[in-house]
């Protein structure tokens, strides 16, 4: 079969990345890590481990986009790969992974990217991480866009021109949803992929994690119109006009007040239910549906610092959450 090359990509992930560089041996022809201004001796691991490395222009704002394009740019120096598998720095590949993705997309040549699952490394280290693992557990099968973890044909990230580097959140759905515009397809297998360790412990974290998701929104909405629309109309309806209108009308009723908060328990036990559906323990769906019905005021603050920047014609910084 086709070697696959690897383009793994970090920022300070100290023993992460050195569990994602041991488990990538083997697996892939070449590796190439991408640091983004790393403090810590990230850039020496990546050597040691006999990995090419590209370490990012400082002067100009970090994106995972912009890594994940210039680790790509290496590749294409010398002999370049027909499949790339793309990993953050804070996972590491399953053992059989990348064998299995090869050999289910090379028996479709319309067939641009195919992903798997994730999970957390420590899921119940605490509830933001139960969170993730949950996250990261979608239905396998024809999909429209994915996370940064997958297997991609090389001429397929060619034609659509790969990430968009001004994309500092849901970078991996706008491009997944530009190679399906393109006419490729993308698929889910039912397999374990990598293990994640997203080492959230802290409620700041999962706030600015939260802040991230709603910038991705309206950020991949503006490319992309019609995408994340439910989650925008959520966050804007649960995050601003439910909350103003509470605010607006205790001062004539305390009926209005009421109403809002039942508008909330509504929502609250829905999500609940949901989560039950996906079999999740009843008392982590209880836990999460809270932190879910919480997470739109930071969404909406990611949503309005996107079109601040937009407003003032500013290029987005990344915003981190570890």
């Amino acid at each position: 079969m086709t070697p696959v090359a690897l383009v793994l990509i970090g920022r300070n992930e100290g023993d992460r990345l050195k569990r994602a560089l041991d488990a990538a041996q083997g697996q892939a022809s070449r590796i190439v890590y991408v640091d983004s201004g790393s403090t810590d001796d990230s850039v020496a691991a990546a050597h040691k481990a006999g990995a090419e490395v590209v370490e990012l222009d400082m002067s100009v704002p970090f994106s995972a986009a912009r890594a994940r394009n210039a680790g790509f740019a290496r590749l294409e120096q010398g002999d370049p790969p027909d499949l790339v598998q793309f990993i953050d720095g804070d996972c590491a590949l399953v053992p059989g992974w990348i064998a299995a993705a090869q050999a289910h997309i090379e028996t479709d040549s319309k067939l641009a990217v195919v992903t798997g699952w994730r999970s957390e490394v420590h899921r119940d280290a605490s509830v933001y991480n139960q969170m993730c693992d949950h996250e990261w557990h979608r239905p396998a099968g024809p999909i429209i866009a994915c996370g940064g973890d997958m297997l991609v044909r090389a001429e397929a990230f060619r034609q659509v021109g790969g990430f968009s580097n001004h994309v500092i959140a849901a970078e991996d759905d706008d491009f997944c949803l530009r190679l399906g515009l393109a006419g490729w397809r993308l698929e889910r297998l039912p397999l374990e992929m990598t293990r994640h360790d997203a080492a959230m412990t802290r409620f700041g974290q999962w706030w600015q994690r939260a802040v991230r998701a709603g910038h991705g929104f309206a950020q991949v909405n503006g490319l992309h119109p019609g995408h994340f629309r439910s989650e925008i109309r959520r966050v804007l309806l649960f995050g601003l006009i439910l909350p103003l209108l509470a605010i607006v009308g205790a001062a004539f009723s305390p009926w209005v007040l009421l109403m809002v908060l039942g508008l909330y328990a509504a929502s609250y036990l829905r999500t609940v239910a949901g989560l039950r559906a996906e079999n999740l323990p009843p008392p982590q769906a209880r836990v999460h549906a809270l932190f879910l019905t919480l997470s739109k005021f930071p969404n909406l603050l990611g949503m309005a610092k996107y079109q601040l920047n937009r407003v003032r014609n500013r290029t987005p910084e990344i915003i981190e959450y570890q």
